[in-house]
């Protein structure tokens, strides 16, 4: 049965059109006539059950046109400086520092407890401050994860189209030319956008410091960057109400930028070991261990499919587990047991399930 199976599951690659011309043509274009599956050239109104009319293009309003995810990363942002400002601002009393404007430092406070900075010129000198304290680093910390998967990612990737063009500007590259340059370095360019963001944030805060809060340029610098890194020391900090107006901004975007940049760099490294394995993989030379290990069904031959499966499974594209989890589909659906899939075995294996 397993056999009968995966015989079937290396036929099932090939397209309907593909196997008619089977004897017409070669069998490495049969594999690359291979479709794509019908679920992949959805959209996502169609998987919600919407019908075309609701995918028509309209005129849309400056919120319509941010991303869903980063829509909601702001109104989560916004509803924790909010309540976080209301709540820090009935108890400022309670909380000991240098401070300028209710308001102001209440909102200061959460973007430094938020992003662990933790100066310290500002702390909490009550039992119930020191609990609230608590209660808003962890879920800012929560709030700082979520932005980092979704907003700032975003953000990024908005950059990287002008990046390409700025990399490529002598040459002129289409609409698929650039697609297919950003799909091919995606983790790359994500990289270098996040790179040049974080040292024009660097540029902007030391100046900042220097001009505003009067700071020489080694104390300024060294305020930056122990800000940006969360190690916030506090003998340098912002103290001018400018100062920490432009903290409340800057702070929220230097430390994700940050943190970002590193998710890329660890991403980065990831995708070079894998594309080494992928070139390990397609240039070494077959023995006749790897046809045997290639031939799934025992036939003492390999077709195109059963050499692709095995060199996924080499690149660590696939694993067995997951060839297992298709073949019980796929056994499920072949209900007349031929090893084949036909509109009478959908029709069913449906009607079984109703």
């Amino acid at each position: 049965m397993a056999n009968l199976g995966e015989n079937s599951l290396m036929t099932g690659l090939l397209s309907p059109a593909s196997q008619t011309n089977q004897k017409a043509e070669p069998k490495r274009k049969r594999i690359r006539r291979c479709r794509s599956a019908p679920l992949a050239e959805f959209v996502p109104g169609d998987l919600n059950g919407k019908n075309e009319a609701t995918m028509l293009p309209r005129s849309e309003s400056c919120l319509d046109k941010l991303h869903p995810s980063f829509k909601r990363v702001a109104i989560f942002l916004t509803f924790y400086l909010v309540i976080g400002t209301i709540c820090f601002s009935f108890v400022m009393e309670q909380i000991k520092g240098e401070k300028i404007n209710e308001v102001l430092d209440a909102v200061y406070f959460c973007i430094v407890t938020m992003t662990t900075v933790g100066y310290g010129d500002l702390v909490p000198n009550s039992v119930a401050t020191k609990l609230l304290a608590c209660a808003f680093v962890f879920s800012g910390m929560a709030l700082v994860g979520l932005i980092l998967s979704k907003g700032a990612d975003y953000i990024v990737e908005k950059q990287e189209m002008l990046l390409i063009k700025a990399l490529r500007m002598r040459q002129k590259l289409g609409a698929a030319e650039i697609l297919k340059e950003l799909e091919t370095n995606k983790v790359r360019y994500k990289c270098l956008t996040t790179m040049a963001f974080l040292v024009v944030l660097i540029l902007v805060g030391t100046v900042f410091l220097v001009t505003v809060e009067k700071l020489d340029i080694v104390d300024a610098f060294y305020c930056v960057c122990s800000t940006i890194t969360t190690l916030g020391y506090g003998d340098k900090s912002f103290s001018t109400k400018a100062g920490r107006v432009f903290a409340i901004f800057w702070i929220l975007t230097s430390t994700l930028c940050m943190a970002q940049f590193f998710c890329y760099i660890a991403e980065f490294n990831t995708e070079s070991r894998q594309k080494a394995l992928v070139k390990w993989v397609l240039t070494r030379r077959m023995t006749n261990v790897d046809l045997e290990a290639a031939d799934l069904d025992d036939d003492g031959i390999v077709g195109a499919a059963e050499f692709v499966l095995y060199k996924l499974k080499e690149m660590g594209k696939i694993n067995q587990e997951d060839i297992l989890l298709v073949m019980e589909e796929f056994e499920s659906l072949d209900v007349d047991q031929s090893g084949t899939l036909s509109p009478s075995d959908l029709t069913l294996a449906q009607s079984a399930q109703t």
